[in-house]
């Protein structure tokens, strides 16, 4: 059996200023990173994890290795959708760390946000684990989550008093605000689904936290709602590309 030690590596929502001081120190024990590389339309991405990579090192025994994700498959089918989406992306992670980490090196996936919080690296290591063709010897150092910085952009609380936050995604966000007594946060919206909620809502939205382009939008729902929607899609044109997530509150907790 092959034997490994990888990190996986919080780094923020994308301000290396956000860069925790346990996350620098990890990435100087790794000496191979693996560069995630999504297409011509999120080169950018790729181009910001090779930045911190290259402010943070303090040696230079390291190299990276940029490895090709495959794409999901966009039907209605959704959750078998990201099945088989996370059975490519098993096979590729596992080719890599097989030909590209050798057993005395320490690899590093730069994770964006948090590792914990809605991405999928630690599930597909564990997946890679179970298969048992290697043995990893893993880490989890947690990042900045984009939740934590649009609140402080924002200048809020996530939480209204004594109440719960409920995080959840756009496609759930139907199903989920009218069961919660509390916040909802949301992220992985693609489909503007706060257009769709008729409650009486604030929401503080944010896009491209951290970075250079951040847009900010906060306010009365049923007032900002298409202004969002307009920023959304005028930003998607110009990048190719979209993060972003939002924080709604029943006006009165608000």
């Amino acid at each position: 059996m092959l034997r490994r030690k990888l990190l996986v590596i919080g780094i923020g929502a994308g301000n290396p200023d956000h860069m925790t001081i346990e996350a620098i120190e990890a990435m100087n024990s790794a000496t191979v990173f693996f560069i995630p590389e999504k297409g011509e339309e999120k080169t950018e991405l790729a181009s910001l994890r090779r930045t911190i990579v290259e402010r943070f090192m303090r040696h230079d025994s390291y190299r990276m290795a940029p490895f090709s994700v495959p794409k999901r498959s966009r039907s209605d089918a959704y959750e078998q959708d990201v099945r088989e989406w996370h059975d490519a992306i098993e096979q590729v992670h596992e080719r890599t760390l097989e030909h590209e980490l050798g057993e005395d090196e320490t690899g590093a996936f730069l994770v964006w946000g948090d590792p914990m919080l809605y991405d999928s690296t630690l599930r597909i290591v564990d997946r890679i684990v179970a298969r048992g063709k290697i043995e990893l010897d893993y880490e989890v150092i947690p990042g900045i989550t984009s939740l934590q910085v649009l609140a402080a952009r924002h200048r809020i609380v996530l939480n209204a008093i004594g109440k719960p936050v409920t995080i959840t995604t756009g496609r759930r966000l139907a199903e989920d605000l009218p069961k919660s007594a509390g916040s909802v946060a949301v992220m992985l919206d693609g489909q503007n689904a706060y257009g769709e909620i008729a409650e009486d809502l604030d929401i503080w939205w944010g896009a491209y936290l951290g970075m250079p382009d951040e847009i900010l939008v906060s306010g009365r729902l049923a007032d900002v709602a298409d202004e969002i929607r307009d920023k959304r899609e005028d930003a998607r044109r110009e990048k190719g590309w979209i993060m972003d997530s939002y924080i709604l509150k029943r006006r009165e907790e608000g």
